[in-house]
């Protein structure tokens, strides 16, 4: 295609209002040099943040931080989000994209992050969960040895348990309401307990639960001068934690961490770009399988979403038609 032509006409899964989507079509942009035209192949739904997304539950005073990288719109509707795209460009090559949803598009070439050959396609939806997961990692900076603990066994918990599983000696326990998440705790070299029954003295506590109890567990089981990392996001909630009682006397530390900033253990290190082709490295494990949900066609998407973003599922994947 020539610069300056116009590629067409896509479709994209906008959320109009709280709950609810639809499928618009869009005039692509003229293509632009250094850019990709991209043909979907399947994306994948990040469903933590895109059902506060979905249900418009994005404060305002972080519009401007939650913006993925080729949004539409603006929050908190309509907006056409997601950041989990797997498509080929012209040659032929398959690319990860963090573009939303939809079934051809135009994306920066430094933003088109090849997808290594032993990763298949749907498992490679998860790059955008495991590059978190990684960044996760960085800012725990886990030693060998330690007794560590993973509260939330969502797709997130899971990835950065599977990572700090492989440190030699540590022991790794997932916490879980859910008793159906030991098999996956199990597959990925970690133990599981159901909440009342989380062992403690824990010198790492990494809160993935994205729940007040969750993060209330995290501190109580936390060690003496442990390590709580905070890998949630509440959206719009003010969750109430206990930092009096024995918070101080235990010297606890809670640190935050978020994958828009590269974890300071890595800053100058990594690239943005080079985290993400890391974790998708990483997805060559094919244990990771077990961590997608689905598949739902592209066009079904507006009556699935609300069943697609119910508690209890994992990286739903979405179809389009094409290989």
């Amino acid at each position: 295609m020539m610069a300056g032509s116009s590629p067409g006409t896509a479709r994209a899964f906008w959320a109009v209002t709280a709950g609810r989507g639809e499928i618009r079509s869009e005039m692509l942009p003229r293509e632009r040099d250094e850019w990709h035209l991209v043909r979907t192949i399947v994306s994948g739904i990040s469903r933590g943040t895109e059902a506060l997304v979905f249900q418009g539950r994005v404060p305002a005073s972080q519009y401007e931080a939650m913006r993925a990288p080729l949004m539409g719109g603006a929050f908190p509707f309509p907006v056409k989000y997601g950041y989990s795209a797997v498509g080929r460009i012209s040659d032929g090559r398959r690319v990860f994209v963090l573009h939303p949803h939809q079934d051809v598009f135009l994306a920066p070439a430094a933003m088109c992050i090849p997808v290594p050959d032993a990763v298949p396609s749907d498992r490679a939806v998860l790059a955008a969960n495991m590059e978190t997961a990684l960044n996760v990692a960085w800012d725990a900076a886990a030693l060998p040895g330690e007794r560590i603990l993973v509260v939330g066994a969502g797709v997130v918990g899971l990835l950065v348990a599977s990572l700090l599983a492989c440190i030699p000696a540590v022991r790794v326990t997932l916490i879980d309401v859910d008793t159906g998440r030991m098999s996956l705790a199990q597959r990925f070299g970690c133990r599981f307990a159901t909440p009342d029954s989380a062992p403690g003295e824990q010198d790492l506590v990494i809160h993935a639960s994205a729940t007040e109890a969750g993060l209330r567990l995290g501190l109580d089981r936390a060690a003496f001068e442990g390590r709580i990392v905070e890998a949630s996001w509440f959206g719009d909630r003010t969750p109430s934690v206990p930092l009096g009682e024995a918070f101080h006397v235990r010297r606890l530390r809670l640190i935050a961490s978020q994958v828009g900033a590269i974890a300071p253990a890595m800053r100058g290190r990594r690239s943005h770009a080079e985290r993400l082709s890391l974790a998708l490295e990483l997805l060559a494990d094919g244990r990771y399988d077990a961590l997608l949900d689905g598949p739902t066609r592209f066009e079904d998407m507006p009556e699935a979403m609300p069943r697609i973003l119910a508690p209890g599922g994992l990286c739903h994947v979405i179809t389009y038609g094409t290989e």
